[in-house]
């Protein structure tokens, strides 16, 4: 008898314990929604910071803008051992997923129909990174854990960027919805365009052409590419880019701030040296600084030393230029620009994809990159020596990936990705490979992926010959 009684008062002292749980343990002065505009501008800010700093330490090593003398096995080409950077996977993935939450909210809500573009626009910028630093990932499938699977397939790449819902239907759809829009609803938290839709619109053109140039060697692209030369409507001045200033904390560049024994790792790669000093180019002060020992002489060094077989000192070479540490505040965290625009355009009228003069654009896109580093374009730059177009039997294809190149230091792995697409610029051999001498093609799949989606990790690492750095991607034909 006393059990049962016991029993009984267990089970209403547990009842009282769990009546109204819910609303006694909820916070009433917490959030549990989050407005779009708030989230529009987390989702530009965290990327742009973020993928600044992957540029920094870890975009510039691959595509040779820089050398890292410590801490290198990345710069020695073991892309699955990152040290201060080499991150991308979760970046990626974490601000595509906040994304889908403001465009899933403007699609539900005819009220916030004014935040349904600039998302679509984002989506196929973040995408088109992911696809082109990894290879097949999983996209279809990657935002519907709560509806579907939390465990997604992996889309090839070739899909990802044609196929319905992908790459380049995001962005038509993305101009559709800006071009559309009427309501009265401002576009709220835009860190990049203030809220004018018409900025969106070009910088959706913008990275349409990017794209279709990106693809060009797998697909006839020379009808779209045509299309929005034609129209006009793309990024075409520096005060048009898409581009987030930063200015000071908190909105800084990471690396102004890090610890001088973290920065002073970085220093001038001996690729971009020569690059450099046979255009006889001026940015070279702006990237870079002369060495501590003679401030008459800018030195690099070869990629991929092996720290502990080499002795360096590090006032023999050139150390990153003051603008991503003392003057940061003149930086900008690069989405796309008016540079690299004209050097799109000239690449297609040096191809015959569109009817316009390819050299008249290249130098366009040279001018508006001085501009952009706040250089005085030197006189004769354009008309003599390695920069004139087609000049001494130079390659214009190379002169104008070249001169992109130049431009995007420091932009994400953008050097890196056109490299692998173009050949150009020529990078080296580094010093000390941990990959037999060949330069990466794509990054390894995470180890977190191995273990939270393992069968569709497996599969696709079966389709990479192991997750080998060295699987080319699918629009990569070289």
């Amino acid at each position: 008898m006393k059990y049962k009684i016991y029993l009984l008062l267990m089970a209403l002292s547990f009842t009282a314990c769990t009546e109204g749980f819910e609303d006694i343990n909820t916070n009433p002065n917490a959030p549990v929604d989050v407005q779009p505009g708030l989230l529009l501008r987390q989702v530009q800010w965290d990327y742009a910071e973020q993928m600044a700093y992957e540029g920094f330490v870890a975009g510039n090593l691959l595509g040779q803008y820089f050398t890292a003398i410590d801490f290198n096995l990345f710069d020695r080409h073991s892309l699955a051992e990152p040290q201060f950077g080499g991150n991308p996977w979760d970046i990626l993935y974490v601000n595509l997923r906040d994304n889908e939450i403001i465009l899933e909210k403007a699609q539900e809500n005819p009220a916030l129909s004014v935040y349904e573009g600039p998302p679509r626009v984002l989506k196929a910028y973040m995408t088109a990174a992911l696809t082109d630093i990894f290879g097949d990932v999983p996209y279809s499938e990657a935002f519907a854990g709560k509806s579907g699977s939390i465990a997604p397939g992996y889309d090839c790449q070739e899909d990802i960027y044609t196929a319905p819902g992908g790459i380049l239907e995001q962005l038509d759809q993305g101009i559709t919805a800006l071009e559309n829009y009427q309501g009265p609803t401002l576009l709220e938290g835009d860190i990049l365009f203030n809220g004018d839709l018409g900025g969106w619109v070009k910088f959706a053109n913008a990275l349409k052409l990017k794209y279709l140039m990106r693809i060009s060697d797998q697909v006839d692209v020379a009808a779209q590419v045509s299309s929005i030369f034609q129209s006009g409507r793309f990024i075409q001045t520096n005060g048009e880019n898409a581009a987030f200033d930063f200015r000071s904390p908190p909105n800084n560049f990471r690396m102004s701030t890090a610890r001088v024994g973290d920065y002073n790792i970085y220093i001038m790669s001996e690729t971009i040296e020569e690059i450099l000093k046979e255009l006889d180019d001026p940015r070279m002060a702006v990237f870079f600084q002369p060495t501590g020992n003679d401030p008459s002489v800018f030195n690099g060094l070869l990629n991929g030393p092996d720290a502990s077989q080499l002795s360096i000192t590090v006032a023999d070479y050139s150390l990153t230029g003051r603008i991503w540490r003392e003057e940061a505040t003149r930086l900008d965290a690069n989405f796309m620009t008016a540079a690299e625009t004209h050097f799109l355009l000239a690449e297609a009228a040096q191809k015959a994809y569109i009817d316009a003069d390819a050299k008249a654009l290249y130098e366009a896109g040279v001018r508006l990159s001085f501009e952009y580093w706040q250089r005085d374009l030197p006189e004769g730059y354009l008309s003599n020596g390695a920069a004139a177009y087609g000049a001494n039997g130079a390659n214009p294809i190379e002169q104008i990936i070249t001169q992109k190149w130049l431009h995007n230091i420091g932009n994400g792995y953008e050097g890196w990705i056109e490299y692998r697409r173009t050949g150009f610029p020529k990078l080296k051999t580094v010093a000390a490979s941990l990959n037999n001498d060949l330069i990466p093609v794509r990054m390894p799949y995470p180890a977190t992926e191995a273990t939270l989606n393992r069968d569709n990790f497996e599969q696709a690492a079966v389709a990479t010959h192991g997750n080998s750095v060295n699987s080319a991607v699918w629009w990569d034909a070289n």
